[in-house]
């Protein structure tokens, strides 16, 4: 018994094969919410991954598709109601007083051009001349009546989710849902 137990103590180990690390050379940004915070969210990363050289694509659908619409790019609005990390301590009631809403995308809006942040369609532009792509949803946009000429020129189509999974097509591509 002894001298099994030698033999299991002394086998030696191998190390552990070294993965080699999968570099990203793709995202796909999917934006569902049309949100300014989730919006930007999306468009700083799009564009963050442009700048170091990563192929970006974005994709929009649903409450997603009014970021990229030419009547409410610009006009995006904060949720103050229903969520937690808004002014912690505010009871949530008062995020549904009446004029509250605007006033809140109003301070956050000043706040983000202390920052020189664009504006969202300025930030479509500078993602768009950078090389990456913006798509709509096709079954997002038939529900809400959208059509081509209701979106951003930066827009390069209405596709189907098919579509949208053929263009993450590739080895390090990552899909990045917000």
């Amino acid at each position: 018994m002894n001298d099994v137990m030698e033999k299991i103590q002394t086998k030696p180990t191998e190390a552990p094969a070294k993965k080699e690390k999968a570099k990203v050379k793709k995202v796909l940004i999917i934006c569902s919410k049309g949100k300014i915070e989730d919006v930007y969210a999306a468009l700083v990363m799009a564009n963050g991954a442009l700048m170091e050289g990563i192929e970006a694509k974005m994709f929009f659908t649903f409450f997603g598709l009014e970021a990229i619409t030419k009547k409410n790019a610009d006009h995006l609005h904060t949720a103050t109601v229903g969520n937690p990390a808004f002014m912690p301590g505010l009871p949530t009631m008062l995020g549904g007083l009446p004029g509250f809403e605007a006033f809140a995308s109003y301070m956050m809006k000043k706040e983000m051009d202390k920052l020189d942040m664009p504006h969202v369609t300025e930030f479509i532009q500078m993602i768009d001349a950078g090389g990456g792509e913006i798509y709509a949803c096709k079954l997002a946009a038939d529900m809400f009546h959208l059509k081509k000429e209701d979106f951003l020129p930066e827009v390069k189509g209405i596709i189907t989710v098919g579509d949208m999974y053929a263009l993450a097509d590739g080895e390090g591509t990552q899909i990045i849902f917000i």
